[in-house]
C-alpha cells in the first residue's frame, strides 16, 4: 500500500496540452484515473484506472466508488471544463472536499454567471439569453450593437462571434447555435455587450473561501469577429496583479466557489476590469505550465492539494516570464510543409518547447468553418526576464518557423 494520498482525476485530456497536469499531480499523489478511453500516455503517471462514460454521473460515481474500495481516496479533481459539474457530484457522493455542485453549475453556465455578477456588483457585460433568432434580435434591441454571441455553456471560444449590424445577426446566431448544440448542459445562446479592451485571464487559487491570485495572463487573439486565442504571456511581476485581483476574487465569491484553481477571464475597458467568465479549473493552452515557468508554482499539484483538503503552498520560487504562441496557417488548407530552422532551435536555450500538432497532409480549418480543434498546426514556448523580452522572442521564433498549406 502506497504511503502517498490517492486522488481521483476525471478526464485527463490530451497529452499535448494537459500532459503536464497529470505529471505534476503525480509527483505528489497516487493518481486514480477516470477516463473514457484506455490509458496510453497516462500509464507512467497512474496507479489504477476505470473506463467509464464521463457524461453519465451515476456511472462515474459507481466507478469512483470502485476505485475508492481499492485505494484510500483523499480527493477528486478535473482540469476539464466539460467535467467540472460531474466531478463535483462525484466528490460530494464520496464525501470528499469540493466546491458545491450549484457553484460549479453557475461557473459552467455563462448566463447564470452574469446574473450572479450583477447581483453581487461585479463589473461585467450586460447579457440576455436566447433560444431563437427572434429572441436574439430582441436582446440586441435592449443591449445595442456591437454584441457578442456565444454558447451559454461551452468552452474554447467555440461558437463565439462579434456582430456589429442587424443584417449579420442571422448568420452569427446560426454559428453560435452550432457551437451551443454540442453542450451537454445548455444549448441556448448568450447575447452580451461587447467589451472593448485588451483581454487577460487571472489565475487564482481558492482554499476554504479565501482566494489568492497567483498570475495574470496577457492574451493574444486572432482577428475579430472571432475570439480565437492564439497566444499567452505570463509575467511573475505583472503590474496588473493588484488591479485585477479584487475583481477576480469578487467574481469567484459571487458564484459561491470555495475551493480549487480558477481561470478568470476579463477585459480591461478604459483600464477597468470587466468580467467575461470564471472557469473553475486550470486554464487551457498550457497556461498552467507558463505559470510554472514564470513563478515556480505547480497549479496541478496545488489543485490536487486543495481537492484533498490540504492548504497549498503558494510562495513563488522564481520570478521571470514565459509565453506560448500557436502556429496557425494564413488560410485554411492542407499542410504541405512544417519546419523550424535547425541551427536556431539547437542554439536557442530560451526556446523551451516546440511541438507540431499537425502532420503533412492534415487539413487545417480556420473559423468560421473550423474551431480550436482544427486551426492549430503546433505551438512553441519561450522564457525571458520580463514580458517585453518574451514577446520579442516569440516573434523571433515565428521568423524561424514555417507552416505552409495548400488548397484543401
Amino acid at each position: 500500500m502506497s504511503a502517498r494520498p490517492a486522488v481521483l482525476v476525471v478526464a485527463p485530456g490530451d497529452q499535448t496540452y494537459r500532459g503536464y497536469c497529470l505529471e505534476q499531480a503525480a509527483a505528489a499523489y497516487d493518481i486514480l484515473l477516470l477516463t473514457d478511453t484506455a490509458p496510453t500516455w497516462e500509464k507512467p503517471f497512474i496507479v489504477d484506472h476505470a473506463i467509464v462514460d464521463l457524461h453519465n454521473t451515476e456511472a462515474l460515481v459507481v466507478a469512483g466508488r470502485d476505485l475508492a474500495d481499492r485505494h484510500p481516496v483523499a480527493g477528486a479533481l478535473t482540469w476539464s471544463e466539460w467535467h467540472l459539474v460531474p466531478t463535483a457530484r462525484l466528490a460530494t457522493a464520496l464525501g470528499l472536499p469540493t466546491s458545491n455542485v450549484v457553484a460549479m453549475e453557475a461557473a459552467r453556465n455563462k448566463a447564470r454567471a452574469r446574473t450572479a455578477f450583477a447581483e453581487h456588483g461585479v463589473p461585467s457585460a450586460s447579457a440576455m439569453k436566447a433560444t431563437t433568432l427572434l429572441e436574439a434580435g430582441l436582446a440586441t434591441m435592449t443591449i445595442g450593437y456591437p454584441v457578442v454571441l456565444k454558447p451559454a455553456a461551452f468552452a474554447g471560444s467555440i461558437g463565439v462571434i462579434r456582430v456589429d449590424r442587424a443584417e449579420d445577426l442571422p448568420a452569427a446566431f446560426e454559428f453560435a447555435s452550432a457551437g451551443a448544440s454540442q453542450s451537454h448542459e445548455d444549448t441556448s445562446v448568450l447575447i452580451e455587450q461587447y467589451l472593448d479592451g485588451p483581454e487577460v485571464s487571472v489565475e487564482c487559487v481558492t482554499f476554504h473561501g479565501d482566494t489568492h491570485v497567483v498570475a495574470v495572463t496577457r492574451k493574444r487573439l486572432a482577428a475579430e469577429p472571432f475570439f480565437e486565442e492564439i497566444g499567452h504571456t505570463v509575467d511573475a511581476a505583472d503590474p496588473l496583479l493588484p488591479v485585477v485581483a479584487p475583481i477576480a476574487s469578487a467574481a469567484i465569491k459571487a458564484l459561491g466557489i470555495t475551493d480549487g484553481v480558477q481561470h478568470v477571464e476579463m477585459r480591461l475597458v478604459d483600464g477597468h476590469p470587466h468580467l467575461i467568465e470564471v472557469n473553475g479549473r486550470i486554464g487551457g493552452d498550457l497556461i498552467g505550465y507558463l505559470v510554472h515557468l514564470a513563478t515556480g508554482l505547480d497549479l496541478p499539484r496545488i489543485a490536487a492539494d486543495i481537492a484533498c483538503g490540504t492548504r497549498p503552498a503558494l510562495t513563488p520560487t522564481r520570478q521571470q516570464a514565459a509565453g506560448i504562441r500557436m502556429i496557425h496557417p494564413a488560410a485554411s488548407g492542407t499542410v504541405s510543409e512544417q519546419k523550424i530552422s535547425a541551427p536556431f532551435a539547437v542554439q536557442t536555450p530560451w526556446l523551451r518547447r516546440l511541438q507540431w500538432t499537425s502532420r503533412i497532409g492534415d487539413p487545417l480549418l480556420l473559423p468560421p468553418e473550423g474551431d480550436l480543434f482544427t486551426t492549430r498546426g503546433g505551438y512553441y514556448i519561450v522564457t525571458g526576464h520580463e514580458t517585453a523580452e518574451v514577446d520579442q522572442r516569440l516573434d523571433a521564433v515565428a521568423d524561424e518557423t514555417t507552416l505552409t498549406v495548400g488548397a484543401a
